[in-house]
């Protein structure tokens, strides 16, 4: 069984490890952790890595966050992979630092790269992992706190965060999403 697991981001270093970034974050960490690494392709950098007979081919898209969806669309559809095995992993304003909450629909709650991907695919019927990056930022501070880096405080936390990211994305592919969900969104 195959899976495309896709990490939304910005490229480009004046976007590298920033709170809108965590996606990029999150699929960094698998790869180097399964001691894989990520190659240029189309739409974007992939890698590829095996868990228990699943294969899991990890996106960062090189669209930009605004078109993901482009990204998205053309992997599934290169690489054969149903919708049902498509895992999206962004950024959530709406959630303190660290939390992470898997959910198998939803709306783009104002997501712009989700936005995206719900257009090109015609659904919002798509898993995703919801990484939180909290929203201490005052009225009309929403942008810069996006692509503002995150703090010392929460630095401290990332590690153990982006393993346990990590450790929801292979019960993903290996229990599914229902059992997934039941297993850490009670965290």
């Amino acid at each position: 069984m195959k899976y495309l697991i896709v990490g939304l981001g910005n490229i480009g270093p004046e976007y590298h490890e920033t709170r809108h970034n965590i996606g990029f974050m999150v699929v960094d960490a698998l790869a180097k952790d399964a001691g894989v690494s990520f190659s240029d392709k189309r739409y974007g950098f992939t890698a590829a890595l095996s868990i228990k007979g699943r294969q899991l081919l990890l996106l960062k898209p090189s669209t930009f966050m605004n078109l993901s969806g482009n990204a998205v669309r053309y992997w599934m559809q290169k690489e054969n992979i149903p919708l049902e095995n498509v895992l999206i992993i962004v950024d959530d304003l709406a959630l303190p630092f660290g939390t992470l909450r898997l959910k198998g629909r939803g709306s783009d709650a104002g997501h712009n790269g989700l936005k995206h991907i719900a257009t090109i695919l015609g659904t919002e019927n798509y898993a995703r992992l919801r990484f939180g990056i909290g929203n201490d930022f005052l009225r009309g501070g929403q942008v810069d706190y996006v692509l503002g880096h995150f703090t010392d405080e929460d630095r401290k936390l990332m590690g153990e965060r982006l393993k346990t990211a990590g450790e929801i994305i292979k019960s993903f592919c290996l229990a599914g999403l229902d059992i997934t969900m039941n297993q850490y969104n009670k965290r």
